[in-house]
C-alpha cells in the first residue's frame, strides 16, 4: 500500500516479499528511502538528505513464533514493544528490553538504534539478546543470519550487525530473540543523598557486593562551581537531585535478602532510603524513563568509567560553566540518568545552540567522558556539530560495508553512522 503524507509518499508493504520488492524499485530508481516504524526517533541522527518516499513497517507487526520452551521468540519488525511483551506473557516470559518510548516503539526501530533502558546491567543491549534475523536488501533479496535457537552460530552474523545501523544496511524484517522468564517479585531501592561523592561510594559498594540487581541506575543534576548562575536563574551549588535506584526481581525470599544486604551497605544507610513495589514501582521506574525526555534541551548519550561516576560529573559541570562564558551567558542546566555498572545513559543540555554545541565538542576531547553523541538536538545545533562525531579507524570500514550492501546509498537519506 502506497499512502501520501505531504509531498512524501509512504509504502507499507504486508509481507517481507513486498518490503524487499520495495527496497529493489527504489534502488533501481535511485530513490532515497528512510524506514520507519512508530516514528519514535524520527529526529535521532543527522538531518536528512534528500527523502523520496518513506518505507513503514507498520503492517509488518506479528510475533511469528514464540518457542517458550526454549525461551525464544520470532517477531516482526514493525510490531510494538508493549504488545509484544503482552503476548510473551501469556507463557509468564517477556523479552527484557526497556528502551525510551518503550510501549510504542517498534521491534525494528529498537534494533536500528540498539536502543536500550535500565535493564540493560542484567540483559544488555538488543544486540546482545538478538540471535537471528531477516533482512531485505536493496536487490529485493531476503537474507537470513542466525537462527532461532540460542546456540545456533552458523554463518556471518548480520544480526549484530544491523544493530546501531540507523538503518543504513537493510530493512529489518523480522528478528529473532532470547527471552527471560517474567520474575514473581520485584522491589525497587531508591536513595537520595546529598553529593556525587557519596553516590559515587554507593556504585563502587554495590559493585563489590554479591548483589545482583536487574537494573542500577543513577539520576544527577551536578552541581555547579559556588556562585555560578544556572540557566533558570539560581546561584546554588549544591545539586538538586542526587539519587540511586536499585531493582531486585526474583523469587519472594531473594528479593526480600537482596533488598536486605542492600540497605545494610554504610553507603546507602547515610542516604535517605524507601523501598517500593507493586503500582508505586511501576509508577517510579516510569518517571524516571520520561524524567530527562520531558525536559527541554539536547541530549546526548555517552559512556564513562563506571568508578569515576563523580569526576565525570565535575568534567559536566565544569564544562558546562566554561561552555556560557564565550556569550556571556547563563550556565547551562543539565541532568545526567545512566546505567550506573556500565557506565553509560544521556546527558540533557537546556541552553542555546552554540552552547550546546560547544559543551558536545569538548565532552568528545575529554579524558573521562566518551562516545558523545547526540540523540535529540535541534536542527540548528546539528548544523553547528555532527551528530555522531569523529569516526576515527572506522570510517573505511563503515564505507566498505556501506558499500557493499548499499551501493546505491538508497537507504536512510545520510541520518546513521554509515
Amino acid at each position: 500500500m502506497i499512502t501520501t503524507t505531504g509531498e512524501v509518499p509512504t509504502i507499507e508493504p504486508d509481507t517481507g516479499e513486498e518490503l524487499a520488492g520495495a527496497l529493489q524499485r527504489a534502488s533501481n530508481a535511485r530513490q532515497s528511502i528512510v524506514i520507519r516504524g512508530a516514528g519514535t526517533k524520527t529526529d535521532w541522527g543527522r538531518r536528512p538528505g534528500r527523502v523520496d518516499a518513506i518505507l513503514s513497517t507498520r503492517r509488518l507487526n506479528r510475533v511469528l513464533a514464540h518457542q517458550h520452551g526454549d525461551l525464544t521468540a520470532t517477531v516482526e519488525a514493525g510490531a510494538r514493544l508493549g504488545d509484544v511483551n503482552a503476548a510473551l506473557a501469556r507463557h509468564g516470559q517477556c523479552l527484557p528490553l526497556d528502551p525510551p518510548f518503550a510501549d510504542r516503539a517498534t521491534i525494528g526501530g529498537i534494533l536500528a538504534t540498539n536502543d536500550s533502558g535500565p535493564l540493560r546491567h542484567r540483559f544488555g543491549t538488543p544486540r546482545d539478546l538478538i540471535i537471528g534475523v531477516q533482512l531485505a536488501t536493496v536487490d529485493g533479496a531476503l537474507a537470513k543470519a542466525g537462527g532461532q535457537v540460542v546456540k545456533n552460530v552458523a554463518g556471518y552474523d548480520l544480526s549484530k550487525l544491523v544493530c546501531g545501523s540507523f538503518g543504513s544496511l537493510a530493512a529489518i524484517v523480522s528478528a529473532t530473540f532470547k527471552l527471560t522468564p517474567l520474575p514473581s517479585a520485584s522491589k525497587t531501592i531508591a536513595v537520595n543523598v546529598s553529593d556525587v561523592d557519596t553516590l559515587g561510594q554507593i556504585v563502587r559498594d554495590v559493585m563489590s557486593s554479591q548483589l545482583e540487581p536487574i537494573a542500577f541506575e543513577v539520576h544527577v543534576q551536578p552541581r555547579r562551581p559556588p556562585g555560578t548562575q544556572s540557566n533558570t536563574g539560581s546561584a546554588d551549588s549544591a545539586s538538586s537531585a542526587v539519587s540511586v535506584l536499585l531493582r531486585f526481581a526474583s523469587l519472594p525470599s531473594v528479593v526480600d535478602a537482596q533488598v536486605a544486604q542492600a540497605l545494610a551497605l554504610p553507603s546507602v544507610k547515610g542516604g535517605s532510603t524507601t523501598v517500593t513495589n507493586g503500582d508505586a514501582e511501576r509508577e517510579l521506574w516510569e518517571q524516571h524513563a520520561k524524567r530527562i525526555w520531558d525536559s527541554p534541551g539536547a541530549i546526548v548519550r555517552a559512556s564513562w568509567l563506571p568508578a569515576e561516576l563523580p569526576r565525570m560529573i565535575d568534567e559536566l559541570a565544569r564544562v558546562a560553566s566554561e561552555a556560557a562564558t564565550p556569550s556571556g551567558g547563563a550556565t547551562p542546566d543539565f541532568d545526567v540518568i545512566g546505567r550506573a555498572a556500565v557506565g553509560a545513559g544521556l546527558i540533557r543540555l537546556d541552553a542555546p545552540a552554540a552552547a550546546q554545541a560547544r559543551i558536545v565538542e569538548q565532552l568528545r576531547a575529554s579524558s573521562t567522558i566518551r562516545n558523545v553523541v547526540i540523540v535529540r538536538g535541534s536542527d540548528e545545533l546539528k548544523s553547528l556539530v555532527d551528530v555522531w562525531g569523529p569516526q576515527g579507524d572506522r570510517r573505511l570500514l563503515f564505507a566498505a560495508l556501506k558499500r557493499a550492501l548499499d551501493p546505491r546509498g538508497v537507504l536512510n537519506a545520510g541520518r546513521g553512522p554509515l
